[in-house]
């Protein structure tokens, strides 16, 4: 995206491709394949199927993700926020870059007449309608088209040239996710048999009781796990501990240097003080500026850009009113009320943007901007122009279309334009991101705003609080070592935490959040090893230990028994449990005469369809209901290891749905289709990340 991510999040203006949705439906799950430090190209983020991208490219990348997000969010970028754009910005490498291999290798092209057609034939690109599109009319224009395309032949810059075929490598690209779209949902296929059978998972009934012995009801204590009971389970689930890449166990101990109540009293009675000069400034943009933790904008604010104790306030006191102080999560503010008025609550508008620099000057970029308003008087296409002169790939591949926003979404000079002016208005402003020719579309709504000088400031931890955390750090620092660590902590009365699985991009122990030097250090250690210094954070001192290392593949029976001994201590249970079942069903001839033995009720139930095994009031059980339809009725089951207990099951009798017609079995085959299609994506999109050779090596970046 071009500049204008910065000033408004236009993720997907450039158009609706079908490729590029499959990429953002698939964008749900994390990829994260770890072969951190050692690759050969030191300026390679990673790789799929050797083709890399490099970090300046991909950093770029991250840096508009990152502003996107705190457009979206507002305030500063956080360094959580900048983890989840780099996250961001790897799946989506990850994911364009093996949907565009795949295509390369299956042999699917744009020809040049194909290409053509799609700029100018019968049926264009729907980019191609959209850039050319009357704004008035609202319909798609072919003169202004064959008129752009004249342009370009016959006057047209290296530079325009170059922006028109970014255009063509768009519209080619479409069409190739388009190819392979098709492909994918044709190679779809649902059998009358299929349909016939969905229908009745869905609409048979089964009617049956059932009896349980909980697994609850064996004490914990009374199960003695043993390594072939662990081992037993290990070898028959060994799928579920796939490690996709290699993870760390780190052990640590927080040393809490928050905010003490003192240091609270401290920031109010500074804050206190800054609100009687605020009253007496007469300079109150600068004194909020000067003063002020959070650089706010001094603009116009609509109700909902302030923190509640604010927004609550501010738009009904006078002009000239100082308010405050209002604690606000971690901080107290103040804002003296300077202006107010009525604005529309939103704009549609569209804007051309140049840049100053490469036009020779802000002069010259201010003289071809007036040059352009006159052509757009004149009546020339504004959509034509924008591809033709803009900056913003977000918005040029839309005419210069930004949509509709509210007020704060763009940088104030912009915001200011497009508010104050009028519908119809084509205005020209300067900004940081270069010089904009804006034409007002729409507005809408009249809603108070008002101007403030806003002033906070974070309660942060004093050098008491912070001395007196850190020397608990030190000593116990001091004395730990890889042999020691757990005693030294139960020593000092500190809790040993541990993070499990730790993965090279996080950024958080157990929802605490620590730096990334820590995560750097605990991938470069070996097990055992203790931090080579204490880490720090906004509110904690960190010493952590590397207490096992599970590299990436199949886990070993030693790294998994932690994650599998509920599991392991259920299936113990459930042999104790089946045998006194089973001891209890031998010569039984029905579920009623099985619960007078061991003493339970049978629990009847009804309606039961096999689409949705869930046992009322219990939980999913796909076991016991399978089992329901697998009998005849009256029929006495055997013991069922269900989830939450050991089950005997005895079916009461089946209501069978109505006969399907030809017609119903067609339009139940294209529902599972349809179905099928969706599930498709994500089915193909696993099989081809699984089988790339994907390198990561963003831990030596970020």
């Amino acid at each position: 995206m071009g500049l204008m991510s910065y000033l408004r999040n236009r993720a997907g203006l450039v158009v609706t491709v079908i490729g590029l949705a499959i990429i953002a439906f698939l964008l749900g799950d994390i990829i994260s394949y770890g072969t951190p430090f050692w690759m050969k190209n030191q300026n390679q983020v990673g790789s799929v199927n050797g083709e890399s991208i490099d970090y300046q490219v991909f950093n770029a990348q991250v840096d508009q993700t990152t502003a996107m997000y705190q457009q979206q969010m507002g305030g500063s970028a956080s360094p959580q926020m900048r983890n989840y754009a780099v996250q961001q910005v790897w799946n989506q490498f990850i994911s364009q870059e093996l949907l565009k291999q795949e295509i390369e290798k299956i042999g699917l092209s744009v020809g040049r007449d194909e290409l053509n057609s799609l700029v100018s034939g019968a049926n264009p690109s729907p980019q191609i309608v959209q850039a050319f599109t009357n704004p008035q009319t609202g319909v798609f224009d072919k003169t202004q088209l064959n008129t752009f395309l004249s342009q370009i032949n016959s006057q047209g810059t290296p530079e325009m040239r170059q922006q028109w075929e970014m255009l063509l490598e768009n519209i080619r690209n479409e069409r190739l996710n388009e190819k392979y779209s098709n492909l994918l949902v044709n190679s779809v296929y649902v059998t009358s048999l299929e349909a016939q059978e969905e229908y009745n998972q869905r609409n048979k009934l089964a009617n049956f009781k059932y009896l349980t012995l909980d697994y609850s009801s064996v004490k914990d204590a009374e199960i003695k796990l043993t390594d072939a009971d662990y081992k037993a389970y290990y070898d028959a689930h060994k799928n579920a501990f796939e490690n996709p890449e290699e993870t760390r166990t780190i052990e640590y101990v927080l040393f809490d240097a928050t905010p003490t109540a003192n240091d609270t009293a401290a920031t109010k009675s500074v804050i206190e003080q800054l609100k009687s000069e605020l009253i007496n400034s007469t300079t109150d943009s600068l004194f909020a500026a000067v003063n002020s933790d959070t650089k706010y904008p001094y603009t116009y604010l609509r109700k909902g850009q302030v923190s509640p104790a604010l927004d609550s306030v501010i738009f009904n006191s006078p002009i000239g009113t100082t308010v405050g102080p209002f604690l606000s999560q971690d901080r107290f503010e103040i804002a003296k009320v300077v202006e107010s008025k009525f604005s529309p609550d939103s704009v549609k508008a569209s804007h051309i943007l140049l840049n100053p620099t490469a036009e020779g000057g802000v002069d010259k970029a201010q003289a071809k901007a007036d040059s352009i308003k006159g052509l757009i008087q004149q009546g020339e296409s504004f959509a034509a122009l924008a591809i033709q002169f803009s900056l913003d790939e977000g918005s040029k591949i839309n005419g210069g279309d930004l949509g509709t926003f509210a007020r704060g979404q763009m940088v104030p000079e912009f915001d200011e334009a497009v508010f104050s002016g009028k519908i119809g208005d084509v205005v020209i402003v300067n900004s940081r991101f270069g010089t904009h020719i804006i034409r007002i579309e729409k507005q809408v709504g009249n809603s108070k705003i008002v101007k403030a000088a806003i002033v906070d400031k974070v309660i942060n931890s004093g050098k008491a609080t912070t001395d007196a955390a850190y020397a608990k750090a030190n000593s116990f620092f001091s004395d730990a070592n890889s042999k020691n660590f757990e005693e030294i902590a139960n020593k000092n009365s500190t809790p040993l935490l541990k993070a499990e699985r730790v993965m090279t991009m996080d950024n958080t122990f157990n929802g605490v959040e620590v730096p990334r030097d820590l995560i750097r250090w605990a991938f470069e250690a070996e097990k055992g090893n203790v931090s080579e210094r204490i880490f720090d954070t906004e509110d904690h001192f960190i010493v952590a230990r590397v207490a096992d290392i599970q590299p990436k593949g199949t886990l070993s029976l030693t790294a998994a028994k932690p994650q599998m001994e509920a599991r392991v201590r259920n299936e113990v249970k459930a042999k104790m449990l089946t045998e006194k079942l089973n001891n209890a069903l031998n010569g039984a001839s029905s579920i009623d005469q099985v619960a007078q033995k061991l003493g339970k009720p049978a629990v009847d139930i009804e309606n039961i369809v096999l689409a949705n095994p869930v046992l009322p009031g219990i939980a999913m059980e796909p076991a016991v209901v399978g089992t329901a339809f697998g009998l005849q009725p009256n029929k006495l089951s055997k013991a069922v290891k269900g989830e939450q207990g050991v089950y005997a099951v005895q079916v009461t009798g089946f209501v069978n749905p109505a006969e399907l017609v030809a017609s119903d079995i067609n339009n139940q085959k294209q529902q599972i289709q349809t179905a099928k299609a969706q599930r498709s994506w994500g089915a193909i999109y696993q099989a081809l990340q699984h089988k790339a050779d994907i390198h990561d090596n963003r831990i030596r970046f970020y």
